[in-house]
């Protein structure tokens, strides 16, 4: 029984762990025209950006944008293969 609910939380952990979104409205925010993203590349656990995702640019000059930067299912899954080498990676999406 002990194991059975090691094993359970182990795996509640893992879930748990899964996903962040952080969302940042500029201006009255994206309309949902437009949508660009990009794949932000990390090392050492998250402290050193491999490649820089420029929003502004991603905008396009507009005035009213979402940004939304977040641990995807596709990260997540990338992750597990890279982090070995304390590589991660986030999406980062620019909603117009």
């Amino acid at each position: 029984m002990k194991k059975l609910v090691a094993v359970v939380l182990l795996v509640a952990i893992l879930v748990m762990t899964g996903c962040m979104t952080h969302v940042h409205v500029i201006g009255t925010g994206g309309k949902g025209g437009a949508v660009e993203q990009a794949r932000q590349w990390y090392i050492l656990w998250g402290l050193v950006p491999l490649n820089n995702v420029d929003t502004r640019t991603m905008a396009g000059g507009a005035k009213d944008y979402t940004i939304k930067t977040e641990i995807s299912p596709m990260d997540f899954l990338l992750n597990i293969f890279t982090s070995w080498v304390t590589v991660y990676s986030r999406t980062v999406e620019v909603t117009r």
